[in-house]
């Protein structure tokens, strides 16, 4: 037994860790994790703060304070300090007795990893990359507040947050088919763009098909190992095999969303008496008139990230097709999956199937073999995972597995996570040396911030390859394929 600041870690075996049930938790947390992560994590607490945040572990066991959840405040291996929820935290709430809360899904709603299938090998790429590189910098829009060609006025905006993917096929981004590997087929339903401010459609108008800044980024990469045969095949993924991952999501409409709702989530925290223990994790009763309204513009944030992917995709295509030679429908939809949402699934509570509202805040949907919503192709192996790493690293392709559904309701790591803020990457690292070391390791990195790369250096982020290891070792989620970056497109 671990322990600081009166929050004990109890080991259960297989990298998976326990707060016991303690004072006002409702239920334990449950934390993926290493010997050498819960130091880490236990350090952060005695500290009592991580830059600007609560400590991760406090907020996994704050989440557990809250009405309505079920089984476990949870959070996988890529942990850190988040908004409320830790980074990586999984919250899953009692359709009568829960609630629903900005901080379980983000600002960032729907952010999510899009990964296209070339049939491209690395030896093809490598006599080109430099070219491709510039292509994709010019075709692809990226950058704070950037802007793309595509220009949408308020009733467009609104069919992009009730149709999603779909409306922006229909005007020529994109293959019909693509909506097959999309989460929710690319368009969840409930969403009211009524609940939606006219300041967040505005933000919107001209940022769909842009990646943004920060983290977001479209990275061309090849297949270094492959893990799982089987799965490989489904997927279509083999060695050296060239694939594109496009991560962002649903840009300034998404925030606005986030930053319009705290302060009414705050007030129906008030007016229901809800307790929380960190004023970061204001919620509602997820049927009250506050909580739907709420998740209906959450699911606007959803629909309009998913149009987003699905438009820097076909400019993608576009780019890859003009300059290698192949035609854009060889390029194929592997998967696109979410990290940032709250969404009802059906899930079993001991021997019941339930209805919850799931909130994952910086991890992704896993779901495993035989999940209906998992495409035909992959679903005697279970859902692809996208795993992004850092731009001098690796990423992964992870799958979901049934232990993974009985014991974090179908969820998985997002990523490497960070291990330094912003603020500490910056004053560590310059940008122009960053792009200048991973040039000579054959990586391109094109950014229009040399800050920004500064700080996304990859020594800024935890090690992609352990953070898959604990989740791989304790079975939740497993490992198909190691792909490795050859160009790297950033904000």
């Amino acid at each position: 037994m671990s322990k600081s600041d009166d929050i004990e870690l109890k080991p259960l075996g297989n990298y998976t860790w326990e707060i016991p049930k303690k004072g006002e938790m409702r239920v334990p947390g449950i934390i993926y994790a290493d010997e050498a992560t819960v130091k880490e994590l236990l350090k952060d607490l005695a500290e009592k703060t991580t830059g600007n945040f609560t400590p991760a572990l406090k907020q996994v066991r704050n989440v557990a304070t809250l009405p309505g959840i079920v089984k476990a405040s949870m959070a996988m291996a890529d942990i850190h300090p988040g908004y409320g929820f830790a980074i990586g935290g999984v919250g899953a709430f009692d359709l009568n007795e829960g609630i629903i809360s900005v901080a379980g899904v983000g600002f960032d709603i729907n952010c999510g990893v899009r990964v296209l299938r070339t049939p491209l090998y690395r030896n093809d790429i490598e006599k080109i990359k430099e070219q491709l590189a510039s292509q994709l910098f010019r075709d692809v829009p990226a950058g704070l507040g950037s802007t793309g060609d595509l220009r949408l006025n308020e009733d467009e905006i609104d069919k992009v947050l009730t149709e999603g993917s779909r409306f922006v096929i229909d005007m020529g981004f994109g293959f019909p088919e693509d909506l097959e590997y999309t989460e929710e087929n690319g368009c969840i339903s409930g969403a009211e763009p009524d609940n939606v401010s006219h300041r967040a459609k505005q933000r919107q108008f001209k940022q769909v098909g842009t990646l943004g800044s920060g983290n977001h980024y479209l990275e061309v990469q090849y297949v270094d190992e492959v893990f799982d045969e089987e799965a490989a095949k489904a997927y279509g993924i083999e060695k050296d095999r060239v694939f594109v991952a496009i991560h962002c999501g649903s840009r300034a409409l998404g925030h606005q969303i986030g930053t319009d709702y705290l302060k009414t989530l705050e007030e129906a925290s008030r007016k229901y008496k809800i307790p929380i223990l960190d004023r970061e994790l204001v919620c509602a009763p997820i049927k009250s008139a506050e909580g739907k309204r709420y998740h209906s513009a959450v699911n606007c944030g959803i629909n309009s990230a998913f149009a987003n992917r699905q438009v820097i995709s076909h400019l993608t295509r576009d780019a890859i097709s003009r300059v290698a030679g192949i035609k854009p429908e060889e390029i194929e939809l592997l998967y696109d999956v979410a990290h940032n949402t709250c969404k009802i699934e059906e899930h079993k509570v001991g021997s019941v199937t339930k209805k919850l509202l799931v909130h994952r805040k910086g991890s992704t949907r896993a779901f495993g073999p035989g999940r209906i919503e998992v495409p035909r192709r992959y679903r005697d192996v279970g859902q692809p995972l996208l795993v992004g790493g850092s731009m001098g690293t690796a990423s992964y392709i992870l799958r979901g597995t049934e232990l993974g559904m009985e014991k974090c309701f179908g969820s998985a790591i997002h990523g490497a996570g960070r291990a330094l803020s912003r603020m500490k990457a910056k004053k560590k690292w310059k940008g122009v040396e960053i792009i200048n070391e991973l040039k000579a390791k054959g990586i391109i990195i094109k950014s229009r911030s040399k800050s920004g790369v500064a700080e996304e250096a990859p020594g800024a982020y935890k090690d992609v390859d352990r953070v898959v290891d604990i989740m791989h070792r304790s079975g939740v989620n497993a490992k198909v394929a190691r792909l490795k970056p050859i160009v790297c497109i950033k904000g």
